[in-house]
């Protein structure tokens, strides 16, 4: 095991490795529920997406974990699901088999673009300057999510702070405080420790229910998989998707486009965000990328394992793959290499048959570890230079649009847009690499396409 993960050489162990996936898994095993929850609304077989959601996450993380050897978690991304049943089937109209395959064309699309290091040269094209925004952007999007996830900040007319009236949120402060105690402490293992004591206390408290009254049965789902299963080769998948001609066509080409470039980016944004400052994708790495044939860095096999998740997950019977940007709480807990991610993948399989044990562990024990791991990450903008408005716009809408917008795909798309401006106004439009005004002129496209009433 340490030779095959290169434990010593990346400088952790394998109880770190352990505790750093039991860290990233209990931050993200909301989306065993949550996703299956949104897909059914497209008329979706609930037990069906619920195993496709396991198998897309298990082969998507153990893909990362084996192949790239690195530690980041893969599932179905939260908002792409979204996009997924409000817009693509309610909004558009179309069916979820239908959906489905352009999710499956947008996942080969990655491949493709992955393969030809087309991923790898946007990565490079990159600033520096943008680079440390877009890490403590992500930051800000963690803490962000933890808070409005347990309800902390309440998204009215005007946001503000909720009322702390309620167990949940007083629970939720008990884990906060807890954890901040621990790690000001250094003890080792904080993060994890806080997520079960929280999740301790609310069952003694009555909070969580460990009753079972909710079970899901693994039998029952893996009856009904078969429904989404290889539904995209059917007639009523990838079959019916382009028979509408013209102005149906390019629709669907719009859409495909949406998906693909949200996916790239989310995945773009979580690997710089998180890497970078911990090392798990080091200068010497990604100066390699330049000159490598084939998958021999990190980089690119991470990118690839990221790739295939997407397309693996469409011919299950699910929306987008994604590298889960929740990887980062198990980075804070010390993960370093790919046992990170098996241990992740394990985890995802167990529950599987005790899914109603993993649902009940609640959103206030998995907040505060959220929240934290984001203060962790916003250091990232030390490294920007805030005198020279020439980095600090486009940082700073980089930071900002992330968490207000919801999306770390927006967020860097209008720190590029901003990026492109400043350095026009300066006269140094030449220094603007060829691929960064390429990706600013399709972010500009898809905020065009979108405002389109189609």
């Amino acid at each position: 095991m340490e030779k095959f993960f290169k434990l010593k050489e990346n400088g952790t162990k394998i109880s770190t490795e352990i505790i750093a996936g039991l860290t990233t898994f209990f931050a993200m095993a909301y989306i065993i529920i949550v996703n299956p929850n949104i897909l059914s609304q497209s008329g979706m077989e609930w037990g069906a997406v619920f195993l496709a959601t396991i198998i897309s996450a298990v082969i998507g993380t153990l893909i990362m974990g084996l192949f790239a050897n690195v530690p980041y978690a893969q599932a179905p991304g939260m908002g792409l699901n979204a996009f997924f049943v409000y817009t693509v089937c309610f909004g558009l109209g179309y069916s979820w088999q239908q959906a489905l395959s352009m999710v499956f064309i947008c996942g080969v699309i990655n491949i493709l673009i992955t393969v030809t290091k087309l991923r790898k040269h946007i990565i490079k094209s990159i600033p520096k300057s943008l680079q440390h925004a877009i890490s403590g952007g992500i930051g800000l999007f963690i803490a962000y999510i933890g808070f409005l996830n347990i309800g902390f900040i309440e998204l009215g007319a005007v946001p503000s702070m909720a009322a702390v009236n309620t167990p949940e949120l007083l629970l939720f402060l008990f884990g906060l405080v807890l954890i901040v105690v621990l790690l000001t402490l250094k003890v080792k293992g904080a993060i994890l420790i806080s997520i079960v004591a929280t999740t301790i206390l609310g069952w003694i408290v009555g909070i969580v229910d460990f009753s079972g009254s909710n079970t899901i049965s693994f039998a029952e789902s893996a009856k009904s998989l078969p429904q989404t299963f290889g539904v995209i080769f059917t007639k009523e998948g990838l079959g019916s998707l382009f028979s509408g001609g013209g102005r149906s066509i390019v629709i669907v080409l719009v859409t495909i486009f949406s998906f693909s470039l949200s996916d790239t980016f989310d995945t773009i944004g979580t690997f710089i965000g998180t890497g970078r400052r911990s090392g798990i994708f080091s200068e010497a790495d990604e100066k390699a990328m330049e000159t490598s044939v084939g998958f021999k860095t990190k980089m690119d096999k991470a990118l690839f394992a990221d790739a295939t998740a997407t397309s693996i997950g469409a011919i299950f019977g699910t929306s987008n793959t994604t590298t889960y940007v929740e990887s980062a709480a198990g980075i804070g807990a010390g993960g370093r290499t790919g046992l990170t991610s098996v241990v992740v993948a394990i985890l995802f399989i167990i529950s599987a048959f005790f899914a109603s044990f993993v649902s009940a562990i609640p959103t206030a024990a998995t907040a505060p570890a959220l929240i934290i791991v984001g203060i962790m990450m916003a250091s990232s903008f030390i490294d920007v230079k805030w005198s020279d408005l020439d980095e600090a716009i486009p940082a700073f809408f980089a930071g900002v649009f992330m968490a207000l917008a919801y999306s770390i795909t927006t967020g860097i798309a209008v720190s590029f847009i901003f990026y492109c401006i400043v350095k026009v106004c300066k006269k140094q439009g030449r220094d603007i690499h060829p691929i960064l005004w390429t990706a600013t002129g399709l972010f500009i496209l898809n905020f065009v396409l979108q405002a389109i009433k189609w």
